[in-house]
């Protein structure tokens, strides 16, 4: 069961989620209105409720059909949140992505319910 603490923090994370709103798309930038990238996004956000980020992203390239050994957003983000299944998703939850099969993880979001997500897009 969601305790009330956990809702308000959801509530706290879409609606944070829903300010970054027509910021402007800038690869590995993180700043509300000014321009972000969909990472950027999810630091944006922690900053905002968390008042520091866990640790700062290595440089990475905007090529989302890339193909590497190592997943570093997937490991970076399982340091840091707790892995559950699509069909377990709550408001507030980050969303990761492969945009190629077997590829590394190369986007993420907020979904903020109803089968609807934030995100930043080129």
């Amino acid at each position: 069961m969601t305790s009330d603490a956990d809702i308000a923090q959801r509530a706290r994370i879409v609606c944070e989620a829903f300010s970054w709103l027509d910021t402007p798309y800038r690869h590995q930038a993180s700043s509300k209105g000014h321009g972000t990238d969909c990472l950027g996004l999810i630091r944006g956000i922690w900053r905002a409720l968390a008042a520091s980020e866990p640790e700062r992203p290595p440089p990475y390239t905007p090529n989302w059909v890339e193909s590497r050994a190592d997943d570093p957003l997937l490991t970076a983000s399982r340091r840091h949140l707790i892995e559950k299944p699509c069909t377990a998703l709550l408001p507030g939850d980050m969303l990761l992505f492969r945009m190629v099969q077997d590829g590394p993880a190369k986007h993420c979001g907020v979904y903020v319910g109803e089968g609807r997500f934030v995100h930043a897009y080129s």
